[in-house]
């Protein structure tokens, strides 16, 4: 099945510390691309990757759970802390909810965590209902392109699986519950205005994780995909602050012109 354009994936090897970016549900590496480009841009050795059942159509997704997704990034992960002596995750929506799995599972193989908007759980009036409505009704309407700044546009679906949603709403209970033994630096950057993933979501992850590191920022001018919105820049700026803070020999990297490769899902 072709990919949506601005779907594929994203990588480029760099320097010695490294960057894994997740996207979110029903999304694509579209929404976040220019978050990984920053990145990579100045040095960092970044993968981004497709998570599997996304960017294609939504009858793809359908068949797929959050177990599926997961996969994906833990496989992205090990890969990067094979090649870089630091690695880093980041994530827009329930990607910040798989940096946060990933980081409650490796530990001390991840340095820190540096999320946007990260869902917590699924907050629409009939999530209680998905277990049987998922056999009953097969979507419902898409959540994507919640973005403040006119003419940007996500990349992703208009509809949302109801079998994907019943899985995504057990990850994220499932993350909830781990998100105690995240202990690793934490950045946390919210949007007062998110049509999506409510601040109540950011408020609760912060509220139980264990780091004693963690900076939130607010992203006043923004809705929820906030990578493509008003404070973009300022989300790509602070996260590579972030990342030197703590590893300093970030700030040592050269950027490789003309390295960008996108490999396949």
């Amino acid at each position: 099945m072709p990919l949506l354009p601005g779907a594929e994936p994203f990588r480029r090897d760099g320097g010695e510390v490294g960057v894994l970016v997740c996207h979110g549900f029903t999304g694509s590496p579209q929404s976040v691309r220019p978050w990984a480009e920053y990145l990579a841009d100045r040095g960092l050795s970044v993968a981004l990757p497709l998570l599997p059942g996304h960017g294609t159509r939504w009858q793809d997704m359908q068949v797929t759970t959050w177990q599926d997704w997961y996969a994906e990034v833990d496989r992205e992960l090990r890969a990067l802390t094979e090649r870089c002596s630091r690695v880093f995750v980041c994530g827009l929506s329930m990607g910040g909810a798989l940096a946060l799995r990933l980081a409650a599972k490796h530990g001390d193989a991840i340095s820190g965590v540096a999320v946007v908007n990260p869902a917590n759980r699924v907050h629409d009036a009939a999530a209680p209902l998905l277990p049987v409505l998922r056999h009953v009704v097969r979507t419902t309407k898409g959540v994507t392109s919640d973005i403040a700044k006119p003419g940007a546009q996500e990349v992703g679906y208009d509809r949302v699986p109801l079998h994907a949603a019943y899985s995504v709403r057990r990850f994220f209970r499932q993350v909830d519950s781990e998100l105690p033994c995240v202990t690793q630096p934490l950045l946390v950057m919210t949007s007062p205005q998110d049509h999506v993933v409510p601040p109540a979501d950011s408020e609760r992850i912060l509220s139980r994780v264990s780091s004693t590191d963690v900076r939130h920022k607010l992203l006043e001018r923004s809705y929820h995909v906030a990578t493509l919105d008003h404070d973009a820049e300022q989300i790509f700026e602070d996260t590579f602050a972030f990342i030197a803070r703590l590893a300093p020999e970030a700030r040592t990297g050269t950027a490789r012109e003309g390295t960008a490769a996108s490999g396949g899902a």
